[in-house]
């Protein structure tokens, strides 16, 4: 724990304020240990084996990049390159050894170099280019991300079997990225209190100034902690790719603000100067458990984000409090600390001793209970920051009423790793079946095998699981409906013209197949011309500002297809007054805005994929599923190019 380089003023007052004291300077764990008691208290799947492992998991990643970041903290610095560098080594590594043909050994050497090297550039530019450390890692931030979309060109890259089991278990039940976690935790700890760069690390945190004049050089040992920061994420990013199959070029977007407040929460300050291995594991703990006990509570997934920010508020506030309570700030790795760790031991031990207790005693509350007959399905969603998903969670919501299911409805946020973890957790959960609509079909696989060895059947609906058994799929052909878009497009230009296409989020299954059918399709047209494509990520604003850039170079273009109808709408809206009268814009998928545009005309047509009857078609064949019937195991569900002529009639 962080706070426990922070040491009482002597002289506290009695009994009472020993235990205040023990409270403020042992919050991370106190925390903890509160969240444990409370989650075993409210759901009875928590405090199981399985579970707990998933816990440990779950953490992994966030713990190992925190652990980097940890150094730069200490020292007064700052990363938000950790996840992006992440996803970089791990392209690396999986380019090197499947593309490039390099043995194994030398790709994850080229891999950790990677990483290293991105943590020197983040020194260099911070010591001798004198840049803000905010500013600096911001940079590569946006580089790493770009370098790794270069090399993988956008697609996920098949991760190699030798270094996938690192997302296996050991002895068929400690999983390895726990254990990984452990050892790069000692290895922090290790540097952090044994090592003259760890003592360093504390030093200038404290004071540069002060550590420059006392003869530190401080710019080289800069170097130094930037490069651990990357070596660290390199390792976070390998293991994060074993444990997905593949290296994602998305993957680990936003995790320097987790491995951020995993520091923080465990005691921390971002002004320097303190901070410990054992404080991050802590929080890094705590924001696995969070995640994990509020998807066993069936928490929104927006709620969620609400909960740990107030988590991260309130740390960096018993921070405050502590810091006025009069806690003093040992010099790190001074002599006579030896009372001070045993006190910290025992505290551990007092802890431990506590958290079984209690848990053991609310684990009662379970016992004897019975989960009635009400089925429970788990539906987990790549994302529901879209109309089209929202979709679908609306129709498989109505059907799950409809036949008296309890569903639960997650989401992954586009973030392939988030969707795991939440796969992971269904699976030890006590759920009948499960849904799965996946971020990565490759990604997917490992988790979906996982829930195929604990005998709970999973349908996969508008993307296939690959690698892994399904029940069902339940999806449209996204190639097919790239295919009509570009006969619809095609044969209202007449067969000639030039047209701009809007892809959707690189490494995306759709994406890449409605792409491919519409290209497919357009060949029959030789006489239209594709003058450019560029990524949207299936967002409306980005349509607008990409699509507002593109008619800078091609103000005669005749028409657009967009890969979704978010692009499309904002494709329409840059365009303005041309939309529907000179330039011909098709989107994809249905939604209810993309149909109100096509009955007001400025939208052409839509490929509609009907997602509500995804929902609950999905919901249906997992209810089979789960009380032993037959299923089809490929549910087509028809797609329809809607436009001003039939889409009074249709119902999405």
């Amino acid at each position: 724990m962080a706070t426990d380089t922070l040491k009482s003023k002597p002289g506290a007052p009695g009994a009472t304020g020993g235990l205040r004291r023990l409270l403020l300077d042992n919050g991370a764990l106190t925390a903890l240990i509160v969240l444990v008691v409370a989650m075993s208290a409210l759901s009875g799947d928590f405090l199981t084996a399985d579970n707990l492992l998933n816990v440990g998991v779950q953490a992994a990643v966030t713990a190992i990049l925190a652990f980097g970041v940890t150094f730069v903290i200490v020292s007064a610095g700052i990363d938000l390159s950790v996840g992006s560098v992440a996803a970089l080594s791990a392209t690396v590594l999986a380019w090197s050894a499947t593309e490039a043909g390099m043995p194994v050994v030398l790709a994850v050497l080229l891999s950790v170099l990677t990483g290293i090297a991105c943590g020197l550039v983040n020194g260099f530019l911070i010591s001798y280019g004198k840049l803000p450390p905010f500013i600096a890692t911001l940079a590569m931030l946006s580089v790493g991300r770009g370098l790794s979309l270069v090399i993988s060109q956008g697609s996920p890259i098949a991760f190699p079997d030798s270094v996938s089991h690192l997302g296996d278990t050991l002895g068929g039940w400690l999983p390895v990225p726990v254990l990984v976690m452990i050892v790069m935790g000692l290895l922090t700890a290790f540097v952090l209190g044994r090592t003259y760069i760890g003592r360093s690390m504390y030093a200038i945190g404290g004071n540069e100034e002060a550590a420059r004049l006392s003869g530190l050089r401080v710019k080289r040992q800069k170097l130094a902690i930037y490069a651990f920061s990357g070596l660290f994420a390199a390792a976070a990013g390998i293991v994060l790719a074993s444990r997905l199959a593949s290296a994602q070029p998305q993957a680990a977007q936003g995790y320097e603000l987790d491995a951020i407040a995993a520091v923080v929460i465990g005691g921390a300050s971002l002004a320097g100067g303190t901070g410990k291995a054992s404080g991050t594991l802590i929080g890094a703990l705590i924001l696995a458990v969070l995640r994990n006990g509020l998807n066993l509570l069936s928490v929104s997934a927006f709620w969620q984000q609400v909960v740990i920010g107030v988590v991260i508020a309130l740390a960096v506030l018993l921070d405050t409090l502590r810091r006025k309570a009069g806690a003093t700030t040992p010099a790190a790795g001074a002599a006579g600390d030896g009372g001070g760790r045993g006190k910290q031991a025992l505290t551990y031990v007092v802890a431990a001793v506590v958290a079984v207790a209690v848990v053991g005693a609310t684990s009662l509350l379970h016992n004897g209970s019975s989960s009635g007959k009400t089925q429970k399905i788990g539906l987990s969603l790549s994302t529901l920051n879209n109309p089209f998903f929202v979709q679908i969670r609306a129709g498989a919501q109505e059907e799950a009423k409809k036949l008296g299911v309890d569903l639960t409805v997650t989401d992954a946020q586009n973030d392939a790793s988030q969707q795991a973890n939440q796969l992971q957790n269904f699976t030890s959960g006590s759920l009948s079946s499960v849904i799965v609509n996946p971020v990565d079909s490759d990604a997917a696989g490992p988790s979906v095998r996982g829930a195929n060895k604990a005998g709970i059947p999973v349908v996969a609906v508008d993307r296939g699981v690959n690698k892994a058994d399904t029940a069902a799929l339940v999806a449209s052909d996204n190639v097919e409906g790239g295919q009509l878009g570009a006969k619809a497009l095609a044969e209202k230009l007449g067969g000639k013209g030039t047209i701009v296409i809007l892809q959707g989020q690189a490494g995306t299954s759709a994406s890449r197949e409605r792409g491919a059918g519409f290209a497919a399709g357009l060949k029959a047209y030789p006489a239209i011309k594709v003058v450019a494509k560029q990524p949207a990520d299936f967002d409306r604003t980005k349509g607008l500002d990409v699509m507002t850039n593109l008619l800078q170079a091609h103000p005669d273009i005749n028409g657009v297809f967009a890969e979704n109808d978010e692009m499309a709408l904002g494709a329409i809206k840059a365009l303005g007054s041309k939309a529907g009268t000179s330039v011909q814009v098709v989107g994809f998928d249905g939604t209810p805005d993309g149909l109100k545009a096509v009955e007001a005309g400025t939208l052409y047509a839509s490929v509609a994929q009907q997602p509500k009857e995804l929902g609950r078609i999905a919901v249906r064949n997992a209810l089979r599923a789960a009380e032993g019937e037959k299923v089809e195991k490929m549910v087509k569900v028809p797609v329809k190019v809607v436009t001003e002529e039939n889409v009074a009639g249709f119902e999405g």
